[in-house]
């Protein structure tokens, strides 16, 4: 095992890269060689400004020689917490060149998780948005920071980096960032294009970088955050050789080249979004990525239309607001060739609406960042294009469809996905625990889905042997949120359950029993919100019960509470209707 990590065995590596699945090559030296071919096109669109591949080539250079004159060294973790804007692909690339590796948080997240992933990471910096719509998220890292022996570098971005009119300013002597004192050690703190100005004086960082050296291919390039089940965040370590394999398999199979236009209307730190081809599947084709800071479907559809995007990612729930959209505003939309929805299984007869009412065809993406993905393709027929989840993108990727002992279920036969191959993880990160139940004995990951394969190969995502929530493809661990319900006043014990709903596919429902008032779901959202939870983890509706139903070995019957989540009672509670703009990871005030 590597430091937290654990590598591919030693023969499957050489036998992925013998069959030319692993190119061996980092991201830092791809965006070199793609500065040389596709130097003057253009590479990346965020509003008015525009970068070509070669001006990504140098600030990647300067962003890595801006954290090696702060110290940061190959292999040290940088947390980051950026919504859709260019500083998020410029930070990631130059990271990668560094050997530093980027830790995605979503602008969504709040105390709780940041708290937990400072806690798993251990970061030595941590780059964040100075505001995300009404929300505060430099506040929010200050607290989380404060009080821990060794916090890391504050790098904020935004507009005002300090929030009163001026960038941050040096401290006399070093440090070139004000600082944040908390109840332990305090925070430097330094605006963005500071970092940017440390890395133009340093000039372009020597191979290896002092202090440290050059990475090199099977080195960590990310950790992502899995949907995972259990109360703190999984880590998913995810590889040069192994994450620009996924991102070029899925620029193949959904026909990315140097004509692409990808518009990123998801959080760009989403996997779905960075990768399933996403924005690095998009420069490995050659292609241009254009960032949508606002993902109304306003605005979104106008950058189809000015900016001749052909193609787009939505999650299920976006998919009816686009119609709605697009039936009011009839944009030209005669550029878009793909329109990519996962996250969540959208709806059969909504996939056949949206193609119909677009004249787009619809690509169901299933996958995870564990790795896997699956996609349907535009010439499939189309009884598959609307009721499958797709195919595994590589003929290298392993899927068995087991039964609850792992063994394989007759064909057609509902059963859970288990996985392993080029770009699926062989653990999670620092998760010792975890992943001895999380893969099989011969390293197939157990993913949580019950499926069903059909004769072609496609797959059908039916349900989840997970305890977990998903809405509209945020995914909600169950059994975090039931500990923060067990602190609820008059709380005695909870169970947190998914209900069909219309909109969003799932929604959390949760099961309280109470030896005092009880709560109302708006109770409720308010006390999460205060301990610091996301907002979307909150419960749309509570019912109160005398207590919660066992099964014969003494566990709660969560398959009992969710046959009865959607019934009428009237100690349920509806929240009011989700915006839009919250369906997507991070995205809005939460």
């Amino acid at each position: 095992m590597r430091e937290g990590w654990e590598p591919w065995p030693v023969p499957t590596a050489a036998r992925y890269r013998q069959a030319g699945l692993w190119a061996g090559r980092t991201v830092g030296d791809l965006l070199r060689e793609l500065a040389a071919s596709h130097g003057g096109r253009t590479a990346l669109v965020d509003g008015a400004a525009r970068w070509t591949y070669a001006d990504l080539d140098v600030i990647a250079d300067r962003v890595c020689a801006g954290f090696a004159a702060r110290g940061v060294r190959h292999g040290d973790r940088v947390l980051v917490q950026l919504p859709n804007r260019a500083e998020f692909v410029h930070l990631w690339l130059g990271l990668a060149r560094l050997g530093a590796v980027p830790v995605h948080a979503m602008p969504g997240h709040r105390l709780a998780e940041i708290r937990a992933l400072l806690s798993t990471a251990e970061p030595v910096a941590y780059v964040v948005a100075e505001r995300v719509g009404r929300v505060n998220l430099r506040g929010l890292a200050e607290q989380a920071c404060a009080g821990l022996d060794r916090p890391p570098l504050l790098v904020i971005v935004g507009a005002h980096a300090d929030g009163s009119g001026a960038e941050v300013a040096g401290r006399a002597g070093s440090t070139g960032g004000s600082t944040v004192e908390g109840p332990g050690r305090a925070s430097d703190v330094m605006g963005w294009p500071a970092l940017l100005d440390e890395g133009e004086r340093a000039g372009p960082p020597a191979r290896p970088v002092v202090g440290g050296r050059a990475p090199t291919s099977d080195d960590l390039v990310a950790l992502l955050l899995s949907g995972g089940t259990t109360g703190t965040p999984k880590l998913v370590p995810r590889t040069h050789d192994d994450y620009l394999l996924a991102a070029r398999s899925a620029a193949e199979v959904c026909g990315f080249g140097t004509d692409t236009v990808y518009l990123v209307v998801l959080p760009v730190g989403f996997n779905f979004a960075f990768s399933s081809p996403g924005v690095l599947g998009t420069l490995v084709a050659g292609g241009t990525v254009v960032l949508a800071r606002d993902p109304s479907p306003t605005t979104t559809l106008r950058l189809v239309e000015r900016e001749r995007a052909t193609a787009v990612a939505l999650t299920p729930p976006l998919v009816p607001y686009w119609l709605d959209e697009f039936a009011i505003s009839r944009p030209d939309l005669s550029s878009l060739r793909l329109l990519q929805v996962g996250g969540a299984r959208i709806p059969d007869d909504l996939a056949a609406r949206a193609e119909a009412t677009l004249g787009v065809p619809v690509q169901q993406v299933y996958g995870m960042a564990e790795g896997l993905v699956c996609y349907t393709q535009p010439d499939d027929p189309a009884e598959l294009r609307h009721t499958t989840q797709g195919r595994p993108m590589s003929p290298a990727d392993e899927i068995v469809v087991a039964d609850e002992d792992d063994r394989p279920v007759p064909p057609g036969e509902v059963g859970e996905l288990l996985t392993r191959g080029p770009c699926t993880l062989r653990g999670y990160y620092r998760a010792e625990a975890h992943n001895r139940f999380a893969f099989t004995a011969d390293g197939l990951l157990r993913t949580g889905d019950l499926v069903r394969q059909l004769p072609s190969g496609h797959l059908q995502v039916v349900g989840r042997v997970k305890d977990q929530v998903n809405k509209g493809g945020e995914k909600i661990a169950a059994v975090e949120v039931e500990e923060h319900l067990r602190a609820y006043p008059h709380v005695v014990d909870a169970a947190l359950v998914a209900a069909p709903d219309p909109k969003w596919g799932e929604c959390p429902v949760a099961f309280l029993v109470c030896d005092g008032p009880p709560p109302t779901a708006r109770d409720v959202a308010a006390f999460l919100r205060e301990r610091g939870l996301a907002a979307y983890k909150a419960p749309e509706r509570v019912r109160v019960v005398d207590a919660l139903p066992l099964t014969a070995v003494g566990k709660v019957d969560k398959r009992s509470l969710a046959a009865t989540a959607s019934a009428p009672e009237a100690t349920m509670t509806a929240l009011p209707e989700t915006p839009a703009a919250s369906v997507a990871r991070g995205w809005a005030d939460r």
